[in-house]
C-alpha cells in the first residue's frame, strides 16, 4: 500500500511526501491524545474539583463549541496562508492550553465555580486551536497528493486519530494512578510543541505545482455558504453530523461507562477504553485501501458510498449488541468492532469532501467538520441526560439510530452535485452515480 504513494512521483518527491504524511499523522495522533486525556483524567479531576457529571459534560461541550465555531475559519486560513503556518501556530497553542489545563483549576484559581469557569474557557480555546487540524490537513493532502491517492492517504492520517485515542487512556490512567491527574497534562503539553517545530522545518519551501497533483480549474473560489447549498455537500455534512453523534459517545463517555457501569478499575478502564481504538487503527487503513481499490474498478463515489454505508449499518448492529451484552468480554468486543467500523468511514467522508470542492478543499472540509462537531455537541449534551433519565442502554442505542440515519444520508450524494464556479469535481465518468 505504501508503494502507492510513490507511483507517478520522483524518488525525491516521494520521500518528501512521506515525510509530510508522517507529520500530518502526528498532528492527528496528538489531536486525539489531547482530547481523550481529559475524558480519563476527569475521573479524579472531577472529584478533586467537586464537579458533577453534568458539569463535566459542559467542559466536554466547551471544547466542541470552540472546535465547531472555528472549523470554517481554520479551513479558510489554511487555504489562504498555507498548512505550514496554520498548523505550526495551532500546535504551539495546543501545548499552551494543555499545560494551563493542569495548572489553572484549583491551583491558579480557587473554588469549584472558578475551577469550572477556567476549564470551560481553556477547553473552548483548546478546541478553537484544534479546529485547524483536519481542514488544513486536507488542504495539504489536496496539494501534495494526486486525487487517486486521497482515500488511502486520508486513511493513514486517521490512523493517527485512532492510535492517539488508543494510546491515551492506558497512559493517562497509569500516570494518574501513580502521581495524580495534573501531571498527565504537563507531560502531554510537550508533544505538540515538538511536532509543530518539526512541521515548520520540514514543510518549508514551495509546495508542488497544483497542476501536477490536481485537476486544473478556473481561478475562482466559492464561499462556504454557497458550498452548503450544493446537494452533495449538504448531504455529506448531514451524514457527518449524524455519524459524529455516534462516535462521540465513545470518544467522550466510554471510559466512564466502563468504570461506572462495567465496574473496571481506573487502570483496567484505561486499557478497556483503548481496545476499540486499537481495532480502529487496523480497520481504518484496511477500509481506506479497499475504497481505493474499488474506485479503480467501479468509480470513485459509489466505492466510497459502499464502504461508508456498509460500515455504518454493521456498526449500528454491533453497538446495540454491546449495550445488550451481560458480560464484559462480549460487550467490549462488540463495542470495539463497532467503533472500528464507525471510524473506518472517515476516509470516505474526507476524500469525498476534497473531490466535491477541490480548490476550496480547506473550506469545504471545515464546513463538513463544523457539521460533524455539531453532532458532537449534541452527543456530549444529550448523552448525560439520556443516562440520567433512561439509562446507559438507551444512550448507546441512540448511537445506533444515528449511525443508520448517517448511512441513509449517503444515498442522495450523486454525481453532478458540484457545479458551482470554482468547484470542479473529478470527471463524471470517474465519480460515478
Amino acid at each position: 500500500m505504501v508503494s502507492d504513494l510513490r507511483a507517478g512521483a520522483s524518488d525525491e518527491t516521494g520521500i518528501r511526501n512521506r515525510g509530510i504524511l508522517s507529520l500530518l499523522w502526528a498532528f492527528a495522533f496528538l489531536s486525539y491524545l489531547l482530547r481523550i486525556n481529559i475524558t480519563v483524567a476527569q475521573q479524579l479531576m472531577a472529584r478533586e474539583l467537586s464537579l458533577s457529571d453534568i458539569q463535566v459534560g459542559y467542559v466536554f461541550t466547551a471544547f466542541l463549541i470552540g472546535y465547531t465555531l472555528f472549523q470554517v475559519p481554520a479551513g479558510v486560513l489554511g487555504d489562504r496562508f498555507g498548512p505550514r503556518v496554520v498548523l505550526t501556530v495551532s500546535g504551539l497553542c495546543w501545548g499552551a492550553t494543555t499545560l494551563l489545563t493542569g495548572l489553572t483549576p484549583g491551583l491558579l484559581v480557587r473554588g469549584a465555580a472558578m475551577a469550572l469557569l477556567a476549564l470551560l474557557v481553556l477547553r473552548f480555546l483548546h478546541g478553537a486551536f484544534e479546529a485547524a487540524t483536519y481542514p488544513v490537513a486536507m488542504s495539504a493532502v489536496s496539494d501534495w497528493f494526486p486525487p487517486r491517492q486521497h482515500a488511502f492517504v486520508n486513511s493513514v492520517i486517521f490512523t493517527g486519530s485512532t492510535l492517539g485515542s488508543a494510546f491515551a487512556p492506558p497512559l493517562v490512567a497509569n500516570i494518574m494512578n501513580a502521581v495524580g491527574w495534573r501531571p498527565t497534562f504537563y507531560l502531554a503539553a510537550i508533544l505538540p510543541v515538538a511536532v509543530a517545530g518539526l512541521w515548520w522545518r520540514s514543510s518549508r519551501g514551495e509546495r508542488p505545482d497544483r497542476k501536477t497533483v490536481a485537476i486544473e480549474r478556473p481561478q475562482t473560489s466559492v464561499t462556504w455558504w454557497r458550498l452548503l447549498t450544493q446537494r452533495n455537500v449538504f448531504f455529506l455534512c448531514l451524514s457527518y453530523l449524524l455519524y459524529c453523534y455516534a462516535i462521540s459517545i465513545f470518544v467522550y463517555w466510554l471510559y466512564k461507562y466502563l468504570v461506572d457501569v462495567r465496574h473496571l478499575s481506573i487502570v483496567n478502564g484505561g486499557w478497556g477504553t483503548s481496545l476499540p481504538w486499537i481495532a480502529a487503527s487496523v480497520a481504518v487503513p484496511v477500509f481506506g485501501y479497499i475504497s481505493t481499490k474499488l474506485s479503480r474498478t467501479m468509480s470513485v463515489l459509489p466505492a466510497r458510498r459502499l464502504v461508508a454505508t456498509a460500515c455504518l449499518c454493521v456498526s449500528a448492529v454491533l453497538m446495540w449488541a454491546g449495550a445488550s451484552a451481560q458480560h464484559i468480554v462480549p460487550a467490549i468486543s462488540a463495542i470495539a468492532a463497532s467503533v472500528a467500523l464507525l471510524f473506518s468511514t472517515e476516509s470516505s467522508y474526507w476524500s469525498t469532501a476534497i473531490d466535491v470542492a477541490r480548490e476550496d478543499a480547506g473550506a469545504a472540509s471545515g464546513l463538513m467538520n463544523l457539521a460533524g462537531n455539531l453532532g458532537g455537541v449534541l452527543s456530549t449534551s444529550l448523552v448525560p441526560v439520556l443516562v440520567t433519565r433512561l439509562g446507559w442502554f438507551d444512550a448507546l442505542l441512540s448511537g445506533s439510530v444515528f449511525a443508520l440515519l448517517a448511512a441513509a444520508s449517503w444515498f442522495p450524494i450523486r454525481k453532478g452535485g458540484s457545479t458551482e464556479p470554482g468547484v470542479l469535481p473529478i470527471p463524471v465518468e470517474r465519480l460515478g452515480a
